[in-house]
């Protein structure tokens, strides 16, 4: 199955990772949690990329929401091309999204999953304005 980005989302991170043999489940292809596992990993490391990690002693993102649509199973062995985008900045949240290929069927999407995340405060426990840099890199 083949997807479609819409115009208002944002490339910002691409990244390759191998499906390693522990991710399969007893059925013969990847555990549905792994593909969760594997948005998080793309979306850390792009913030990492950006020196945005959430501090415990100051703030970054919190995930609100999470989700994970799946077209085909992955199986293993094999590597998973991730392509992440952002959009729709607010005043304290935005949009992350992500897409999963294999490395050798480039264009087949095998899922695409996501997260509403919103800028805190860690000590204040509050949601506060997304700072003017991590706006400028998450607006289309």
């Amino acid at each position: 199955m083949k997807i479609e980005i819409p115009e208002h989302k944002k490339l910002v991170y691409e990244m390759t990772m191998p499906i390693r043999w522990g991710d399969m489940d007893a059925m013969g292809h990847v555990n549905n949690i792994m593909y969760f596992r594997y948005l998080e990993t793309a979306r850390i490391n792009w913030l990492q990329t950006i020196d945005a990690v959430p501090d415990p002693a100051k703030e970054g993102i919190v995930i609100i929401n999470a989700f994970c649509n799946f077209y085909k199973q992955l199986e293993y062995p094999g590597d998973i091309r991730l392509k992440m985008y952002t959009s729709d900045p607010a005043r304290t949240t935005f949009e992350t999204w992500a897409t999963m290929e294999r490395d050798d069927q480039p264009g087949v999407i095998y899922a695409a999953g996501g997260a509403t995340t919103i800028w805190v405060d860690f000590p204040k426990q509050k949601a506060i304005d997304l700072p003017d840099r991590m706006r400028k890199i998450v607006t289309p």
